[in-house]
């Protein structure tokens, strides 16, 4: 990847002449064909017990389905290469946004006594061959690029999540614009032939900081995150009220690409409360959403995940003998659908590297075709956790998760799937995009740096207070607290001792500007030195991503937590300094002094270089060989972290973000000084 078929015919087969549009029909028989359990209409009931309904024809039907189900694995074994001998091709080329201007059936379900059951997209049968976008991770420059290569490969529908704390960085206060324009990454997908589901949350997991859940949510120490508690349902019903305005013009049935709508994410991974997922429900259709709604889980646990009234979707690695059994327990005489096929998985800082074969990928797609089943590659293109959205794991010990996913460009996964599904299709795939040239420029050597003392005083917020504060509960940007970044605590003592502090994440302890030590993990002592007179104990507190998965989201508040003691003794009077690093805060920093950079530093320190792009930037990769740990802004934009511990090792750098000749670049390195700055074209994840 970059980086990353009724009754009659599978799809419609290239002989059968587009159907010829007719009159409206009624409101009512635009839902006929689609089970009560899973009409998208305000006020559906949840599903009836189904003997009451069923025909004794029906019932034969589901008493044998998984019976049909459990010949996927096997039919899986065969070579993709066979699987355009075994069936017709599917031509869905009147089932194209552009193609389809007169509406009247969104996608349905259909069932059958014979054979399984399948989608229909206007009365057609239609199969999803989706593949995951985020918008959110991709330069908007890059987003046609990125979508015309899924069509290119053959797919026809694109999914995302919808990232809550980004759209809503302040409590109130949301932003829909430039790389976060979600209505325009919908349209311009429908424009390149791609239908959409749309996962809008809350939470998305996404293996973004708090699951994409914003930070000041952790302010009240009484809330707890996806259930129905008073405060959440509240922040919820606030944020739906703006975005799923946005998103209703854009369905099916108004003449968008949104066919279908994902109630929540995995909550069958949390399961704290049985009246969340019927509330997350409801607020979506109370809201205008009228589109197939669908939950997603890991395949062992739909149990717990699905909510009458939506169509229940699996996420998998491969596909299995027991694939589907949790699944055939909550629904029975449905089309499967497998919301995430993991084609690759992300990495965490100082783990090894995970990647997943290519021929792996091939017979699993191979095997979802030829048993009809439905898919989305997860991830198509994972993009890049730019700024600090990352978020991490915590199973042994807490783990961020790395920045650089890919560039977009074309790979061995890409090709061998483009090959297959091109092999199924009953028309030419579309021309390959060109690929995208990357660049190698001059090195770069910083030339001054600015140590972080001589910044804080400069910063736009600077709290006291008596005792230290974490993060979310700063009373800072209108109250909403600080989400992201680094935060410096400091206060003046006397006396040396065993210091006991307890940090998230990760925390330099310094008395002045000289480090004492560094505490990590679940460490939380710290021996002080003995020195003469009063000093300044300073305590610089990173969050190196708020955990995305399990009911540890609820314990992700940042900086110091609770007292700061020496000897047993409490600490008192601290000034507080939120690091943010947002781009008003590089602005300042231009009418800072600088000074010439030293032969070497120990510290934190800002490095100040210019990138030499000539006259027409291209992409590129940075490399930093020489650095230890930190953070890399260009032109005022964070790229995000790097560190010497890898497995990554190269940033990726868009190059429609470099100006034509000369562009700022500016690490906020936390260990010492390097050498240089070096650029590749080609990545090293």
């Amino acid at each position: 990847m970059p980086l990353g078929p009724g009754e009659e015919e599978p799809g419609r087969l290239s002989t059968r002449p587009p159907p010829t549009p007719g009159p409206s029909p009624p409101a009512a028989s635009r839902v006929d064909s689609l089970p009560v359990a899973f009409s998208p209409a305000a006020g559906a009931p949840a599903l009836p017990p189904r003997s009451r309904f069923l025909s004794v024809k029906r019932m034969a039907c589901i008493f044998f389905l998984p019976l049909t189900l459990s010949g996927f694995a096997p039919r899986a074994k065969h070579k993709a290469g066979r699987v355009a001998q075994q069936q017709a091709r599917f031509d869905w080329s009147h089932l194209t946004p552009p193609t389809l201007k007169n509406r009247y059936l969104g996608l349905e379900v259909k069932s059958r006594c014979k054979g399984n059951p399948y989608f229909t997209l206007e009365g057609d049968k239609f199969l999803i061959f989706g593949g995951s976008i985020h918008y959110f991770r991709v330069p908007r420059e890059y987003w046609r690029d990125r979508l015309l290569k899924l069509r290119a490969c053959g797919f026809n529908t694109v999914t995302t999540y919808v990232p809550w704390n980004l759209h809503e960085p302040e409590r109130g206060k949301f932003d829909f614009s430039g790389n976060l324009d979600l209505e325009a990454f919908i349209l311009l997908a429908a424009e390149v032939g791609l239908w959409v589901i749309l996962r809008p949350g809350p939470y998305i997991c996404s293996e973004i900081d708090l699951g994409g859940l914003p930070s000041w949510l952790l302010q009240d120490p009484t809330m707890k995150l996806r259930t129905t508690h008073k405060g959440f349902v509240k922040a919820v019903d606030n944020y739906f009220d703006h975005l799923i305005p946005r998103v209703v013009p854009l369905q099916y049935l108004q003449g968008g690409p949104i066919i279908a709508v994902q109630v929540e994410n995995e909550y069958g991974s949390y399961n704290m409360d049985e009246e969340y997922m019927p509330y997350v429900r409801k607020a979506l259709l109370k809201r205008g959403i009228r589109e197939l709604l669908l939950t997603s889980d890991n395949e062992d646990r739909v149990l717990e995940g699905h909510v009458n009234g939506a169509l229940a979707t699996v996420n998998m690695k491969l596909l299995h003998s027991d694939a589907f059994k949790e699944l055939n327990k909550v629904q029975k005489n449905m089309p499967i659908m497998v919301m995430e096929f993991w084609v690759g998985w992300f990495d965490t800082w100082g783990s090894k590297h995970l990647t997943r074969k290519a021929e792996e990928v091939e017979q699993t797609v191979s095997g979802f075709i030829k048993a009809e089943i439905s898919f989305n590659t997860y991830m198509f293109h994972g993009g890049t956790n730019f700024g600090f959205m990352n978020g991490a794991t915590h199973f042994e010990k807490h783990r961020g998760v790395v920045t650089s996913y890919e560039a977009g460009d074309y790979t061995q996964k890409y090709f061998k799937l483009q090959k297959l599904l091109g092999s199924v299709l009953a028309l030419p795939l579309p021309d390959l995009p060109h690929p995208l040239l990357k660049a190698v420029y001059p090195p770069v050597k910083p030339v001054l740096y600015l140590p972080l003392w001589d910044v804080l005083q400069s910063l736009n917020e600077i709290v006291k207070s008596n005792v230290p504060v974490n993060m979310e509960n700063l009373p800072i940007n209108q109250g909403s607290g600080q989400s992201y970044g680094f935060i410096l605590y400091e206060t003046s003592i006397c006396s040396g001792g065993l210091l006991h502090v307890r940090a998230h994440d990760t925390a330099q302890v310094f008395l002045n500007e000289t480090i004492i030590g560094v505490l990590k993990d679940n460490s939380r002592l710290l021996h002080i030195p003995n020195f003469r007179g009063c000093q300044l104990l300073r305590i610089l507190v990173e969050n190196q991503g708020r955990v995305n998965f399990s009911w540890k989201i609820q314990q992700q508040r940042k900086g110091l937590i609770g007292s700061v003691q020496i000897n047993n003794v409490t600490l008192e009077g601290f000034t507080i300094y939120p690091l943010e690093l947002k781009m008003n805060f590089f602005e300042r920093l231009r009418s800072a002094t600088w000074r010439p950079v030293p032969e070497q530093y120990l510290g934190p320190a800002f490095y100040l270089g210019t990138l030499q792009a000539g006259p027409s930037p291209r992409d590129t990769f940075l490399r930093l060989p020489t650095w230890n740990y930190g953070v890399v802004f260009i032109n005022g934009r964070n790229l995000g972290r790097y560190w010497h511990i890898g497995p990554q090792q190269t940033l990726y750098l868009p190059g429609v973000w470099l100006h034509p000749e000369d562009n700022e670049i500016i690490l906020f390195e936390i260990m010492k000084s390097g050498l240089d700055i070096q650029t590749t074209d080609k990545p090293k994840l």
